[in-house]
């Protein structure tokens, strides 16, 4: 008879490997960790990443009309995951963490294939930098460093779709945080290198709630890396306050 050896565990799924050293593009974002990233593409329109490419694959050739769309899809790797997700239900911060749905019915980074898709706005495209073409975007929901497995095109007529459903999350409309910034703060964060416009993008973040959906406590200080610096915050009912 046939004897058919089954591989070695660690080679049946050689899958992140393989798309890290194939995919030769990476996204650069002001979050150097997962801990406060939005938890969507799109929520914070005016942040700001850059798609880079690795030297193989500094082509311009390979972005030739690219200048021609306004969004991009992107397809990327949830690389900061460290544990493969083997349960087939998860918890959507917008059910605020209490109610179980399909995984495939939610957009949770805890996935069978930790694979991403976000849709960004092109801001504007450098052609000729010391890392070859640059690509500008807005509105992503990337950690820093993270692997882009493939790039495409938004198009209107094919991936808009207005009126459609939207399951659970047609009822329950997230709500933003109030959040308050002390003028010494304020003033502390601008010494550290923050211009105005990166404060006020700062905000809108921090709006989103970055918070873990079953951590509650008012007296708890948070910490969350943003353009290299650690921003800490509390937050007591509606109102996230950046503090020192």
């Amino acid at each position: 008879f046939l004897m058919i050896r089954r591989p070695p565990r660690s080679t049946l799924f050689p899958y992140t490997t393989l798309f890290r050293s194939l995919c030769g593009v990476l996204f650069r974002s002001p979050f150097s960790s997962k801990f406060g990233i939005p938890k969507q593409a799109g929520l914070v329109a005016e942040l700001e990443g850059q798609i880079v490419f690795e030297p193989e694959f500094r082509n311009p050739d390979a972005l030739r009309g690219m200048e021609g769309f306004d969004y991009l899809w992107l397809i990327w790797e949830f690389s900061a995951n460290r544990h493969k997700a083997h349960s087939p239900v998860v918890r959507p911060p917008v059910l605020g963490g209490n109610e179980k749905v399909g995984v495939f019915a939610t957009r949770s980074p805890f996935r069978p294939n930790n694979i991403g898709l976000s849709s960004v706005k092109i801001s504007h495209i450098e052609w000729e930098t010391p890392h070859g073409p640059v690509i500008h975007v807005k509105g992503a929901d990337l950690m820093d460093k993270t692997p882009i497995f493939d790039i495409k095109p938004y198009v209107v007529y094919a991936d808009s779709h207005p009126g459609a459903r939207s399951g659970f999350v047609d009822d329950r409309k997230w709500q933003k945080l109030d959040v308050e910034i002390s003028e010494d703060v304020d003033r502390h964060l601008r010494l550290q290198g923050l211009n105005a416009e990166k404060i006020e993008i700062l905000k809108e973040v921090l709006a989103q709630d970055p918070r873990p959906h079953y951590q509650k406590d008012p007296h708890k200080v948070y910490g969350m890396p943003y353009e290299g610096l650690d921003i800490h915050f509390t937050v007591c009912n509606h109102t996230l306050t950046v503090v020192k």
